[in-house]
């Protein structure tokens, strides 16, 4: 009975503090590759604006507007740090983004030709096609927040956490503009 109580309990006691502990990194390491399909996702827009530049430049007497938000968009992207989530950065840029594709739409408008040009439609399809993965990238890393967060909160995760990591909660992304144009507020408190 003495050997159970000074050698099993102890060992077992070490062994669920390692896989707590484990358990929080590995749901931290989730987070940060989720911020970084995020950050990834963002960065292809870039390959797709490079090609739209020249194409929107042609017809740039129309509307000198749509090019600076194509400019300001690329550097936002390109300033969007991989390893560290930076939400209000993200926050920006899909408020960029959201311009741009007005702009863009508009511009169509303007110029039936341009709708027309097969590569424009091309690189529309594009870009609303890495606004998608953009958008399941979010879902993920919200989940992934959810999930780390939970881990470093609830007992006994938390005390692990605080002697042994002391890993802060991570912020996830939420959609300002949405939220804003949105009636119902829950009361979470």
């Amino acid at each position: 009975m003495g050997f159970f109580v000074f050698v099993i309990i102890p060992l077992l006691v070490i062994i669920a503090i390692i896989m707590i502990r484990n358990s929080i990194v590995r749901h931290h390491n989730s987070t940060i590759r989720a911020w970084s399909d995020v950050a990834s996702y963002e960065r292809q827009k870039l390959k797709i604006l490079d090609g739209l530049q020249p194409l929107v430049e042609q017809y740039s007497s129309f509307e000198k507007g749509t090019l600076e938000k194509v400019t300001e968009l690329r550097q936002n992207i390109m300033s969007l740090n991989i390893q560290d989530a930076d939400i209000a950065q993200l926050q920006r840029v899909e408020n960029l983004n959201k311009e741009l594709m007005r702009s863009l739409n508009a511009v169509i408008e303007n110029y039936p030709e341009l709708k027309a040009n097969d590569i424009y439609l091309k690189m529309m399809n594009e870009i609303e096609e890495q606004n998608e993965n953009v958008g399941a990238a979010i879902t993920i890393y919200n989940r992934n927040v959810e999930l780390f967060n939970n881990q470093i909160q609830i007992f006994p995760h938390n005390i692990i956490n605080n002697m042994f990591l002391r890993k802060k909660a991570v912020r996830p992304f939420r959609d300002q503009t949405v939220t804003q144009n949105f009636d119902y507020r829950p009361n979470f408190h």
